[in-house]
């Protein structure tokens, strides 16, 4: 296998591409450059070639077509056999044994704020692209470059076993496939969303996540598990929250930081909630953050053993401090207070993560894995508007039940379907989840309140198919209800209403969380 003597470099990002080409030169291995590139090199006095001098050609269309000729394609195409050497030597084509490339920042470009769709097209990169491919393509004998901070790394390499392996080009390989295969991606998406901004779901969904960690496992332990962020999602959330203590992040961790901090974002008001295997245990706003924790908590505390917190305020010193008593396996917060972390950091294994702020996202997709496909559906951002409930009842909701089901109705969005919320002065008071009948979940959401129920308002994420889920909210003390409406027994369970002298609104949107 011959030694790498000769590289070509075309980069738009320059990071560390000066001290790389001088430890190249003083490996003996030659450099050609495209123009950016070239001029650079030669300014810090490093001996480089230009393309245009190789190939006998100028850098044309403004740019567009500098590389593309086979002076430069068949150097790093052709294999390492008689045949193939003979034939560039028929040509008069030296081999290419290294391609260092990165590519006009497209994804950049299409970020920025009324970008023209010219100034897109121009961050399109061919040449790049091509020179990836083929120098990937023919990974036995060439290495690919495309992530700066491979450099050092490839000169230690050289400089310690006189050469690069298969085993690192193989890697570099993968690498630049992958580099190029996300960055087509991204011009992909862009103009479907330009060309086709009608079509919400396009007849191929070609996603790009890049993964976070490893994890110990999956939901069991028998099962390999990995966290991967969609990089395109900038808004707060637990893919890009900062672990600041604890031992690293589960799987099943994760599933519960998540919905526990999506929760208490969807509240202005200071909110607190206690999160287990994805259901809250409770959930309480005041005016005081304190005051929330101590009334989330107070819902179901046998539950939340073991559970997750999650604020939508700074995490207090008084806490911290109650957090420090009992055992929790994660805590998420938009900030801490200096003392309470000092606190929390005394329990070893709590993981305590800060979010660092609450913006939510305006798009977005919700994607739910089965064997075999996919399922796509937007996010659920619609709010819940009071002033567009239809008032059921005969008797219409006071100002302050109105209060506590527009609280009750925010929390059972994020509630495991079949699922019913008690809730007073907002605080959840009850919580029936996960039921396969909705009789049942009014039950239990009755039994978890502990007899705190009476004078409570209910939610139920769906409508009620027969009066017996008001028969048992009746018998709690519960005076109103909000629910989507649109049974074809609304009349019978309107009337079941009535009976009991409650008030009921229809929402006309559902909440089903599966």
């Amino acid at each position: 296998m011959p030694k790498t003597r000769r590289a070509v470099i075309s980069v738009y990002d320059k990071k560390g591409i000066v001290d790389f080409a001088e430890s190249l030169r003083k490996l003996g291995i030659n450099i050609i450059a495209t123009g950016g590139t070239f001029r650079l090199l030669k300014k810090k006095n490093i001996e480089v070639s230009e393309i245009s001098d190789l190939v006998s050609f100028p850098e044309i269309l403004n740019g567009r077509v500098k590389s593309l000729h086979p002076a430069i394609y068949g150097g790093i195409l052709a294999k390492a056999t008689e045949k193939d050497m003979e034939e560039l030597k028929k040509h008069d084509i030296e081999p290419i044994d290294m391609v260092i490339v990165n590519l006009y920042p497209f994804e950049a470009v299409v970020s920025k704020k009324n970008v023209k769709l010219h100034d897109a097209i121009e961050n399109i990169d061919i040449g790049g692209l091509t020179l990836i491919r083929a120098g990937a393509k023919n990974f036995e004998r060439v290495a690919v470059i495309t992530n700066p901070d491979r450099y050092n790394d490839i000169i230690k390499e050289i400089e310690d076993e006189g050469d690069i392996s298969i085993e690192t080009r193989r890697k570099l390989a993968v690498e630049a496939f992958c580099h190029t295969a996300l960055y087509d991606t991204t011009i992909y998406d862009y103009l479907h969303g330009k060309f086709k901004p009608d079509i919400v779901f396009p007849d191929n969904l070609i996603l790009h996540y890049r993964k976070i960690a490893d994890l110990r496992y999956g939901e069991n332990k028998h099962q390999k598990g990995a966290f991967y962020c969609d990089e395109e999602i900038k808004e707060n959330c637990i893919a890009n929250a900062k672990q600041l203590h604890g031992k690293k992040l589960s799987f099943n961790n994760i599933l519960d930081i998540n919905d526990a901090f999506e929760l208490v974002k969807d509240f202005d008001e200071p909110t607190a909630a206690a999160i287990k295997h994805t259901n809250p245990c409770g959930v309480a706003s005041d005016e005081d953050i304190n005051k929330a924790y101590d009334e989330a908590l107070a819902v179901d505390p046998i539950s939340a053993f073991g559970g997750v917190i999650s604020l939508n305020r700074e995490l207090t010193v008084l806490i911290a401090e109650k957090i420090s008593k009992i055992f929790v396996e994660a805590v998420i917060a938009p900030s801490y207070e200096p003392g309470a972390l000092k606190i929390l950091k005394r329990k070893k294994n709590i993981r305590i993560l800060e979010s660092g702020g609450l913006n939510k996202s305006s798009h977005g997709w919700d994607l739910k894995k089965v064997v075999g496909g996919l399922l796509v559906q937007e996010r659920d951002f619609k709010p819940l508007i009071m002033d567009e409930l239809k008032v059921a009842s005969e008797r219409e909701p006071t100002k302050e039940e109105f209060i506590d089901l527009e609280f009750a109705w925010k929390v059972v969005r994020h509630v495991k379907s079949n699922a019913i919320v008690f809730s007073k002065s907002k605080v959840t008071v009850g919580i029936g989840a996960g039921q396969m009948s909705r009789v049942d979940a009014v039950k239990i959401a009755a039994q978890k309140s502990n007899g705190r129920c009476e004078g409570a308002v209910m939610a139920s994420d769906a409508f009620f198919p027969f009066r017996d889920a008001i028969d048992e909210a009746a018998k709690a003390g519960i005076t109103a209800v909000i629910q989507p409406g649109g049974s074809i027994r609304d009349d019978e369970v309107v009337n079941a209403v009535n009976e009991y002298k409650m008030a009921m609104v229809f929402t006309g949107q559902r909440a089903f969380k599966h």
